[in-house]
């Protein structure tokens, strides 16, 4: 197995031991991406559309970075703090994923995120 450690310079860098994403073959596993702004590695101010919007912006750095885009992503899976910002999640999300290119995905609420973010987003993508 022939895998390739993927680091996107315009996205957050990991704050752990794992990598923003891995290449095999010609798909791209993306690491979770919270709401850092990867200028200065801090989370952002503002509630579920704001840390959303940072979340796809990032994912779509790293995406970038592995030589894909939004449009390569045939699955992601969106980890909610909270149910209850599913729709204003799902409107942000929206703006990324027109329906045409619109993956596969799962959305589940959990007790916690890293630096008690209220989304997290991670993504299968070809290349």
């Amino acid at each position: 197995m022939n895998k390739k450690i993927v680091k996107a310079p315009k996205a957050p860098q990991p704050i752990g031991p794992y990598n923003q994403a891995v290449i095999i073959s010609n798909l791209i596993f993306t690491a979770g991406q919270i709401a850092i702004d990867p200028k200065t590695n801090e989370m952002i101010k503002g509630g579920i559309s704001e840390q959303a919007r940072m979340v796809l912006t990032n994912l779509k750095a790293v995406l970038e970075g592995a030589g894909s885009s939004l449009e390569g992503v045939i699955k992601t899976t969106v980890f909610l703090k909270s149910m209850n910002d599913f729709p204003a999640m799902n409107t942000v999300y929206a703006e990324f994923f027109k329906n045409e290119i619109a993956p596969a995905r799962s959305t589940i609420e959990v007790a916690r995120l890293p630096k008690d973010a209220l989304v997290e987003i991670e993504a299968v993508a070809t290349i």
